[in-house]
């Protein structure tokens, strides 16, 4: 599933593309769990709802894309495992899985391209809401700090505040938002943290330095344009290439950058971990 480096790369290829174009219709080939219309909206279609909105800017919470329209409308979207945008030229074959295509208004060169949401798996999600209830939302109102704004004292009292194994604990959405299997193994690995330490055992040092490498492992992705060990695309196409930096995630058996001695899988919880046992001391 795409985490924070990747969500943001597609926010920010989104916000470059298709901010200031206008909706001029939108067509459907998902499945009914897909697509959402918030209460309020019922009255008309998925589509009818979104035509002739523009579209103002795009936002991240989490690993969910906001895009902001008007007319005080917000498309929410989560990628799920394989859920991809692509702003592609109009005369490119629709594909197999290409979910859902969004049209826009004539507007010089532009004019060409339009906004496809592809999803091989189909498990993303494409919901509408009302921007003034978007928020309120479960998916979206339970979600934790974002691990990019959360202050270094704050960061440190939500991990005191509970007792919990660190790993799952990063991978819960409402305990940190935007984390998952990648960035949690990296961030554990270069703080020198078992993934099975409780995290109010964790000394304040060591969450300071969880911190920081949290924060430096995640902008660096970002300007790498993410992770690509699946099926990651951003918006232009291109993979991420932050997979060349990977030291812990799915280096099973390689030698630890820092010793020397062979990286390991676990399973904690029902996600694996992969750390160094002599690094990572429990």
């Amino acid at each position: 599933m795409p985490e924070l480096p990747e969500v943001e790369t597609v926010v920010r290829g989104l916000n470059a593309t298709v901010v200031g174009r206008t909706i001029d219709r939108v067509w459907t080939n998902a499945p009914a769990s897909s697509i959402v219309v918030g209460e309020s909206l019922r009255r008309k279609s998925f589509a009818a709802n979104l035509r002739g909105k523009k579209i103002k800017n795009v936002t991240r919470r989490g690993k969910n894309i906001l895009i902001n329209l008007t007319d005080g409308l917000t498309l929410w979207t989560h990628l799920k495992m394989t859920g991809r945008f692509f702003y592609v030229q109009k005369n490119i074959d629709v594909a197999k899985h290409d979910l859902a295509i969004f049209e826009f208004k004539k507007t010089s060169a532009k004019s060409d391209f339009h906004l496809r949401f592809n999803d091989t798996r189909r498990f993303g999600r494409l919901r509408l809401y009302r921007s003034s209830e978007v928020n309120s939302q479960i998916g979206l109102k339970e979600l934790g700090p974002e691990p990019l704004e959360i202050s270094a004292d704050a960061f440190v009292k939500i991990f005191r505040s509970t007792s919990r194994m660190v790993k799952p604990a990063l991978l819960d959405q409402s305990f940190m938002a935007g984390i998952g299997n990648i960035y949690a193994d990296e961030t554990l690995f270069y703080a020198k943290i078992h993934p099975r330490k409780l995290t109010n055992r964790i000394s304040k040092n060591k969450l300071l330095e969880l911190y920081k490498h949290i924060r430096r492992t995640l902008t660096k992705a970002i300007n790498k344009m993410g992770t690509s060990v699946d099926s990651y695309q951003g918006v232009n196409g291109q993979p991420g290439s932050f997979q060349k930096y990977l030291k812990a995630y799915a280096n099973e058996g390689k030698p630890c950058a820092h010793c020397g001695h062979e990286i390991v899988r676990e399973k904690i919880g029902s996600r694996s971990a992969h750390f160094c046992p002599r690094c990572q001391r429990l």
